[in-house]
């Protein structure tokens, strides 16, 4: 059974033998403390939270450096889609009604495509989360009798309603006669690229990639694989549409998957794009018969893309995706950091402080509910919003598991925001993202390891509970 790391001393430091373990486990510790100062010719007597974090900050400051430098080239993509468009003040007012020409929404589009690299765009407020944007692109373009197929496993768990994995009565895509089918992960979380032709050897109208790892140990499919995915379907089947769930992933890599040979990306506003202001909405991007097919599951046929209100809230949508570069190497570093701090405790992280990331989300497998309860509470109890409030497990619309989740945002539900969640199921996995600037990573992750000193689990281990994993 591994040793406990942090001894709980009531003032929020170390013991002795928590210090001794810290030595072992994080070698930047052994000796001082402070934040980001030298390490003392003697031990400190006390080892703080802060000086673990600070220590991990230390050791990330040429990642945080790599990721910062790549702010200039995204939002130099941002600018010059801006400058293209033309962007006036006068974009920033919206039609009522109807919504039919609205001058703002159109060059909201068109900004949109170019920033993502694609054909066409449709930005709304009336897509509801990431889900209902996927989920109008799955409707829009799959017809009864098509297949679908899903390349990387089974889906996030909010998609399984729509498909028809689970329910019934709702009008998932099963009940309006869509064939569904799923290529298994490899063992090591991979797309099983050897089976990929076999699995395309019925007729499919559609393959479903998912970008972000999703409630799943897995590495998130950096852009290079997916044009790599997609070349692959085109050489089997050409006329079958490579659908990219872009969820958590925009703006982290150079390229988004419509530069790559996807045909049709989706995701939400309150994730990467919205710049942590975007009060609501979604996305569909890509070929612009197919964004048009999207749209008119949103509206109607017939109004497709030309209907839809922005509420007097185009501002927020530019100025959010003005901000997005920033936000989204913010949201990396938190990442990065909260694997450095969890990882150098002995607890298994993916992917691993400074890797190459596809999207934001950093998954910590902490392997007891003790655990995960601990974390999401300290991270509550350093939110903006709510920090009186104690997570709960409970039931959410869409989800197979009880979730738990630690959300204080300005946006409710926001995970551009700092934030974190985990399905109430083995091995226990915390799932934490966002960030508007990695100082507040930073200050919840002090807060966390001092909540699982109080339990006398500071590292992967413990005398009250043995690791899981």
């Amino acid at each position: 059974m591994p040793t406990t790391i942090l001894t709980h001393r009531g003032d929020g430091k170390v013991s002795p033998a928590g210090r001794r373990a810290l030595g072992h486990h994080l070698p930047g510790l052994r000796q001082g403390s402070g934040h980001g100062a030298k390490a003392a010719a003697t031990p400190s007597p006390d080892i703080t939270a802060a000086d673990i974090v600070a220590a991990a900050l230390a050791r990330l400051a040429p990642v945080a450096a790599h990721r910062t430098a790549a702010v200039r080239p995204r939002l130099a993509r941002v600018l010059e889609a801006f400058a293209a468009e033309r962007l006036g003040v006068h974009h920033f007012a919206s039609v009522s009604g109807y919504g039919h020409g609205d001058l703002g929404r159109e060059v909201l589009d068109r900004v949109f495509a170019r920033v993502l690299q694609a054909e066409a765009a449709a930005v709304r407020l009336q897509f509801v989360s990431g889900t209902h944007a996927i989920t109008a692109a799955l409707f829009g373009v799959l017809r009864p009798g098509d297949r679908l197929l899903a390349l990387t496993g089974r889906p996030y768990d909010t998609l399984e309603e729509v498909i028809g994995l689970r329910g019934t009565g709702q009008g998932s895509l099963a009940e309006f006669g869509i064939t569904y089918d799923e290529l298994p992960l490899t063992e090591d979380g991979q797309v099983d690229e050897a089976g990929l032709e076999e699995a395309l050897a019925p007729p499919t109208r559609m393959v479903l990639i998912q970008r972000s790892c999703g409630y799943s140990w897995r590495p998130s499919l950096p852009v290079a694989a997916i044009g790599r995915l997609c070349e692959r379907v085109k050489a089997l089947q050409p006329d079958c549409v490579c659908f990219v769930d872009n969820c958590y992933g925009e703006l982290v890599q150079e390229q988004e998957p419509t530069a790559v040979g996807a045909d049709l990306i989706a995701g939400s506003l309150i994730k990467n794009l919205g710049g942590t202001i975007a009060p609501t909405g979604g996305y569909v991007a890509g070929r612009r018969e197919l964004v048009e097919m999207a749209c008119c599951r949103l509206t109607a046929p017939g109004i497709g893309s030309e209907g839809g209100t922005g509420f007097e809230l185009h501002r927020l949508l530019f100025q959010g995706l003005f901000l997005a570069p920033q936000m989204v190497a913010e949201a990396l570093i938190g990442a990065d950091l909260v694997a450095e701090v969890f990882g150098g405790l002995g607890y298994p992280v993916n992917p691993a402080p400074g890797a190459e990331r596809s999207d934001v989300i950093q998954a910590v497998r902490l392997g007891h509910p003790d655990r995960l309860m601990a974390v999401c509470r300290a991270f509550q109890q350093m939110s903006p919003v709510g920090a009186y409030l104690d997570p709960v497990p409970a039931p959410m619309p869409g989800y197979a598991s009880d979730l738990v989740m630690a959300g204080g945002t300005f946006i409710d539900g926001s995970t551009s925001e700092f934030s974190a969640d985990a399905p109430l199921r083995e091995p226990w996995v915390l799932y934490a993202q966002g960030g508007t600037h990695h100082g507040h990573v930073a200050l919840a992750l002090e807060r966390a390891l001092v909540a699982l000193a109080s339990m006398g689990e500071g590292g992967a281990g413990g005398a009250s509970s043995p690791r899981s994993d």
